[in-house]
Protein backbone atom coordinates (compact mmCIF):
# COMPACT_ATOMS: atom_id res chain seq x y z
CA UNK A 1 0.00 0.00 0.00
CA UNK A 2 1.34 3.70 -0.92
CA UNK A 3 1.23 6.04 1.63
CA UNK A 4 1.82 9.82 1.06
CA UNK A 5 2.79 12.40 3.85
CA UNK A 6 0.14 13.23 5.64
CA UNK A 7 0.37 16.35 7.49
CA UNK A 8 -2.47 17.98 9.82
CA UNK A 9 -4.03 20.47 7.26
CA UNK A 10 -5.49 16.60 5.56
CA UNK A 11 -6.71 15.19 9.19
CA UNK A 12 -10.15 16.66 8.24
CA UNK A 13 -10.38 15.32 4.71
CA UNK A 14 -8.70 11.91 6.00
CA UNK A 15 -11.67 10.97 8.20
CA UNK A 16 -14.01 11.53 4.54
CA UNK A 17 -11.37 9.43 2.25
CA UNK A 18 -11.40 5.89 5.06
CA UNK A 19 -15.45 6.41 5.56
CA UNK A 20 -15.63 6.14 1.63
CA UNK A 21 -13.17 3.52 1.10
CA UNK A 22 -14.53 1.30 3.68
CA UNK A 23 -18.00 1.80 2.51
CA UNK A 24 -16.82 0.79 -0.76
CA UNK A 25 -14.94 -2.44 1.07
CA UNK A 26 -11.41 -1.28 -0.16
CA UNK A 27 -10.46 -0.52 2.71
CA UNK A 28 -9.61 -3.15 5.32
CA UNK A 29 -8.92 -2.60 9.21
CA UNK A 30 -5.46 -3.01 8.55
CA UNK A 31 -5.13 -0.12 6.04
CA UNK A 32 -6.72 1.79 8.07
CA UNK A 33 -4.23 1.13 11.02
CA UNK A 34 -1.37 1.95 8.58
CA UNK A 35 -3.02 5.00 7.54
CA UNK A 36 -3.77 6.26 11.30
CA UNK A 37 -0.13 5.31 11.80
CA UNK A 38 1.37 7.05 8.97
CA UNK A 39 -0.44 10.08 9.65
CA UNK A 40 1.23 10.07 13.14
CA UNK A 41 4.37 9.51 12.12
CA UNK A 42 3.54 12.22 9.92
CA UNK A 43 2.24 15.18 12.26
CA UNK A 44 4.02 18.42 12.64
CA UNK A 45 5.11 18.34 16.47
CA UNK A 46 4.27 22.02 16.68
CA UNK A 47 0.51 21.25 15.73
CA UNK A 48 -0.23 17.75 16.24
CA UNK A 49 -3.83 16.36 15.34
CA UNK A 50 -6.62 17.21 17.14
CA UNK A 51 -7.57 14.26 19.52
CA UNK A 52 -11.19 14.89 19.33
CA UNK A 53 -10.52 14.24 15.23
CA UNK A 54 -8.49 11.12 16.25
CA UNK A 55 -11.16 9.80 18.40
CA UNK A 56 -13.86 10.58 15.43
CA UNK A 57 -12.16 9.06 12.49
CA UNK A 58 -11.80 5.64 15.20
CA UNK A 59 -15.26 5.63 15.63
CA UNK A 60 -16.02 6.00 12.48
CA UNK A 61 -14.47 3.37 11.40
CA UNK A 62 -15.45 0.94 13.91
CA UNK A 63 -18.85 1.84 12.99
CA UNK A 64 -18.43 1.16 9.29
CA UNK A 65 -16.37 -2.33 10.48
CA UNK A 66 -19.62 -2.99 12.56
CA UNK A 67 -22.05 -2.71 9.99
CA UNK A 68 -19.85 -4.69 7.68
CA UNK A 69 -19.70 -7.54 10.09
CA UNK A 70 -23.28 -7.21 10.96
CA UNK A 71 -24.02 -7.76 6.90
CA UNK A 72 -21.85 -10.61 6.79
CA UNK A 73 -23.73 -12.53 10.10
CA UNK A 74 -27.14 -11.06 8.20
CA UNK A 75 -26.05 -12.92 4.49
CA UNK A 76 -25.16 -15.72 6.34
CA UNK A 77 -28.20 -16.36 8.33
CA UNK A 78 -30.03 -15.66 5.01
CA UNK A 79 -28.30 -18.47 3.08
CA UNK A 80 -28.85 -20.68 6.22
CA UNK A 81 -32.59 -19.94 6.13
CA UNK A 82 -32.88 -20.57 2.12
CA UNK A 83 -31.47 -23.77 2.53
CA UNK A 84 -33.49 -24.83 5.33
CA UNK A 85 -37.07 -23.80 3.24
CA UNK A 86 -35.48 -25.60 0.31
CA UNK A 87 -34.58 -28.88 2.24
CA UNK A 88 -38.29 -28.31 3.49
CA UNK A 89 -39.72 -27.63 0.03
CA UNK A 90 -37.90 -30.80 -1.47
CA UNK A 91 -39.31 -32.85 1.53
CA UNK A 92 -42.87 -31.65 0.97
CA UNK A 93 -43.10 -32.51 -2.45
CA UNK A 94 -42.10 -35.59 -2.21
CA UNK A 95 -45.88 -36.38 -1.32
CA UNK A 96 -46.96 -35.43 -5.39
CA UNK A 97 -44.82 -39.05 -6.38
CA UNK A 98 -46.86 -41.82 -8.18
CA UNK A 99 -49.68 -38.34 -8.19
CA UNK A 100 -50.37 -37.00 -11.75
CA UNK A 101 -49.59 -33.75 -12.30
CA UNK A 102 -50.58 -31.29 -15.44
CA UNK A 103 -47.41 -29.39 -16.57
CA UNK A 104 -46.60 -27.24 -19.67
CA UNK A 105 -45.54 -28.95 -22.61
CA UNK A 106 -46.08 -28.77 -26.68
CA UNK A 107 -45.43 -32.78 -27.63
CA UNK A 108 -46.81 -36.08 -25.96
CA UNK A 109 -45.14 -39.21 -25.80
CA UNK A 110 -47.56 -41.97 -26.92
CA UNK A 111 -47.13 -44.98 -25.04
CA UNK A 112 -50.49 -46.77 -26.60
CA UNK A 113 -51.98 -45.42 -23.59
CA UNK A 114 -54.82 -42.59 -23.83
CA UNK A 115 -52.78 -39.22 -22.96
CA UNK A 116 -54.71 -36.49 -20.94
CA UNK A 117 -53.72 -32.89 -22.16
CA UNK A 118 -54.97 -29.37 -21.20
CA UNK A 119 -55.01 -25.86 -22.92
CA UNK A 120 -54.95 -22.58 -21.16
CA UNK A 121 -58.03 -20.60 -23.28
CA UNK A 122 -57.98 -16.99 -22.44
CA UNK A 123 -60.81 -16.42 -25.59
CA UNK A 124 -64.20 -18.82 -24.76
CA UNK A 125 -65.35 -21.07 -27.21
CA UNK A 126 -64.52 -24.18 -29.22
CA UNK A 127 -61.16 -25.05 -28.72
CA UNK A 128 -59.51 -26.70 -31.77
CA UNK A 129 -56.88 -29.24 -30.72
CA UNK A 130 -54.56 -30.59 -33.62
CA UNK A 131 -51.76 -33.51 -32.94
CA UNK A 132 -49.21 -33.18 -35.41
CA UNK A 133 -46.67 -36.07 -36.23
CA UNK A 134 -43.04 -35.73 -36.79
CA UNK A 135 -43.33 -34.84 -40.27
CA UNK A 136 -45.44 -31.64 -39.72
CA UNK A 137 -48.62 -33.49 -40.71
CA UNK A 138 -51.98 -33.24 -38.68
CA UNK A 139 -53.08 -36.48 -38.09
CA UNK A 140 -55.87 -35.68 -35.65
CA UNK A 141 -58.07 -32.59 -35.31
CA UNK A 142 -60.46 -32.89 -31.87
CA UNK A 143 -62.80 -29.76 -31.06
CA UNK A 144 -63.38 -29.65 -27.60
CA UNK A 145 -66.11 -27.01 -25.81
CA UNK A 146 -64.35 -24.08 -23.87
CA UNK A 147 -67.20 -22.08 -22.48
CA UNK A 148 -65.07 -20.30 -20.01
CA UNK A 149 -61.44 -19.07 -19.52
CA UNK A 150 -59.01 -21.55 -17.98
CA UNK A 151 -57.05 -24.86 -18.17
CA UNK A 152 -59.69 -27.08 -20.60
CA UNK A 153 -58.53 -30.36 -20.82
CA UNK A 154 -58.83 -32.92 -23.16
CA UNK A 155 -57.93 -36.38 -24.28
CA UNK A 156 -55.98 -38.46 -26.94
CA UNK A 157 -56.76 -42.12 -27.78
CA UNK A 158 -53.96 -42.76 -30.28
CA UNK A 159 -55.97 -42.38 -33.09
CA UNK A 160 -55.95 -40.64 -36.10
CA UNK A 161 -59.27 -38.90 -38.05
CA UNK A 162 -59.80 -42.10 -39.38
CA UNK A 163 -60.03 -44.30 -36.82
CA UNK A 164 -56.57 -45.61 -37.00
CA UNK A 165 -54.43 -46.64 -34.45
CA UNK A 166 -51.17 -44.36 -34.96
CA UNK A 167 -47.41 -45.52 -33.78
CA UNK A 168 -45.84 -44.64 -30.33
CA UNK A 169 -43.50 -41.75 -30.43
CA UNK A 170 -43.47 -38.21 -29.92
CA UNK A 171 -45.99 -36.01 -31.37
CA UNK A 172 -46.73 -32.15 -31.05
CA UNK A 173 -49.95 -30.70 -30.31
CA UNK A 174 -51.60 -27.22 -30.80
CA UNK A 175 -54.52 -26.01 -29.70
CA UNK A 176 -56.18 -22.65 -31.08
CA UNK A 177 -59.76 -20.71 -30.78
CA UNK A 178 -61.00 -18.79 -34.05
CA UNK A 179 -57.10 -17.83 -35.01
CA UNK A 180 -55.71 -17.55 -31.33
CA UNK A 181 -53.15 -20.29 -30.38
CA UNK A 182 -53.28 -21.36 -26.69
CA UNK A 183 -50.52 -22.92 -24.51
CA UNK A 184 -50.63 -26.40 -24.24
CA UNK A 185 -50.15 -28.62 -21.43
CA UNK A 186 -50.02 -32.46 -20.99
CA UNK A 187 -50.20 -34.85 -17.60
CA UNK A 188 -47.92 -37.32 -16.52
CA UNK A 189 -46.95 -39.37 -13.37
CA UNK A 190 -44.70 -37.70 -10.48
CA UNK A 191 -41.30 -40.22 -10.85
CA UNK A 192 -39.13 -38.10 -8.33
CA UNK A 193 -38.73 -34.62 -6.51
CA UNK A 194 -35.01 -33.20 -6.62
CA UNK A 195 -33.70 -29.66 -6.04
CA UNK A 196 -31.70 -28.05 -9.30
CA UNK A 197 -30.15 -25.38 -7.57
CA UNK A 198 -30.90 -22.12 -7.21
CA UNK A 199 -31.60 -21.56 -11.01
CA UNK A 200 -34.30 -24.25 -10.96
CA UNK A 201 -35.17 -24.82 -7.42
CA UNK A 202 -37.19 -27.84 -6.52
CA UNK A 203 -38.29 -30.00 -9.44
CA UNK A 204 -40.27 -32.95 -10.31
CA UNK A 205 -39.38 -35.84 -12.75
CA UNK A 206 -43.03 -36.61 -14.83
CA UNK A 207 -43.25 -39.46 -17.20
CA UNK A 208 -43.06 -38.91 -20.78
CA UNK A 209 -41.89 -34.92 -19.97
CA UNK A 210 -38.67 -34.68 -18.00
CA UNK A 211 -37.37 -32.30 -15.18
CA UNK A 212 -40.09 -29.79 -14.51
CA UNK A 213 -40.09 -26.90 -12.29
CA UNK A 214 -42.02 -26.84 -9.50
CA UNK A 215 -43.69 -23.77 -10.12
CA UNK A 216 -44.38 -25.22 -13.59
CA UNK A 217 -47.15 -27.37 -11.98
CA UNK A 218 -50.73 -26.02 -13.61
CA UNK A 219 -52.74 -28.81 -11.72
CA UNK A 220 -52.28 -31.79 -9.67
CA UNK A 221 -55.10 -34.13 -10.60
Amino acid sequence: MTINTIGNASTGSTASQVTTAAKAGGMTQSDFLKLMTAQLQAQDPTNPVDNNQFVSQMAQFSQLQSTQDLLGSVKTLNSTVNGALQTSQVLGSSNLVNREVVVPSSTVNYAGATVNGAANVTVPGDLTVNIIDGGGNVVRTMTVPAPSSGLTQFSWDGKDDAGNALPQGTYSMAASNAGSPFDTYVAGKVTAVGYGGSDVGTYLQVAGVGGVALSQVAQIL
